[in-house]
Order: C-alpha cells, then structure tokens, then sequence
C-alpha cells in the first residue's frame, strides 16, 4: 500500500493531538485555579485537579502514538498481523485507562459543579467518560475481529 493512502488519517491523528495539548498548556491551569477560588480552605484539590487530567493526557498521547504506529503497518502491509493486534489492545487499554481516571475524578467535577450552581460541568465529565469507553469497546471488537481474520488467514495458508 502506498505511503500517501494513510497521509490524511496521520495528520487527522497529529491534528487531534494539538488541541488536547492546548487544553492541557491554557485550560486545565485554569481550571486548577477556579477550583482553588471555589474552595480556599482546601487547595490541595487543586493539585488533585492537576493530577486527573494531566494524568489522562498521558494515555490519550499513547493511544495517538498507537493509532499512528497502526496507520505505519498498514502502509506495510502488515494489517492483518499480530503487530495490529496488539495495537489495538493497546487503544483499548488507555480508553479504560481514561475512563477509569475520568470516573475518579467525577467528585471534583461534582464539588465544581455544585459550588458553581453549573450542572453541565457534570453532564461533561459523564460524556467524558461516556465517549472513552465507546472507543475501548470498539477498539476491542477491531482487535476481536482482526484476531479472528488472521486466525482463518493462517488457517487457510496451511490447507493450501
């Protein structure tokens, strides 16, 4: 396959990244600090604010590195390989992984939300959290139908 076959997918991966990365650099400081201003007697929850979501950035960027290591195997031609697989079972384990850390930090959204009188601060996080484990559940069904493909592929390359 050729190189430039995946050349839009690689920078849509690269174009995702930047935004997250400008959310981590301006918004969540912000946010660390308008938890601070809500809650003066514990600043402690600030760091923990900065610990939830720094710390979700940190799968998110490896499951982008993931995805585009996959769009790499599949200019190779190496789609239907063990490789793949595992790649994908990597996707699926940052998606829980975010999810998990969203799911944890649900109490600091609910601690903004009620303070702030802003229920859509929780409606957020439940999208959140929501949204990552669609994308667990589909990278597992990929990597549950790739493994089957190549098993019948090999299957069939040893009767021939």
């Amino acid at each position: 396959m050729k190189r430039g076959s995946t050349l839009f997918l690689r920078i849509a991966v690269i174009l995702i990244g930047i935004p997250v990365l400008a959310l981590c650099v301006f918004v969540v400081p912000e946010i660390a600090n308008f938890m601070a201003e809500l809650y003066p007697d514990h600043t402690y929850l600030k760091y923990l604010v900065f610990i939830d979501l720094y710390a979700t950035a940190i799968p998110f960027y490896f499951a982008l590195y993931q995805a585009y290591k996959l769009l790499g195997y599949i200019d190779k031609n190496k789609a239907f390989s063990e490789l793949s697989v595992r790649v994908l079972k990597n996707i699926k384990n940052c998606a829980v992984i975010i999810s998990s850390l969203f799911v944890v930090g649900m109490p600091l959204f609910y601690l903004i939300a009620e303070k702030d009188d802003a229920p859509g601060i929780i409606l957020i996080g439940m999208a959140l959290i929501f949204a990552s484990m669609v994308i667990a559940v589909f990278a597992a069904v990929l990597q549950k139908l790739l493994k089957e493909a190549i098993d019948l592929k090999s299957e069939n390359d040893l009767t021939v």
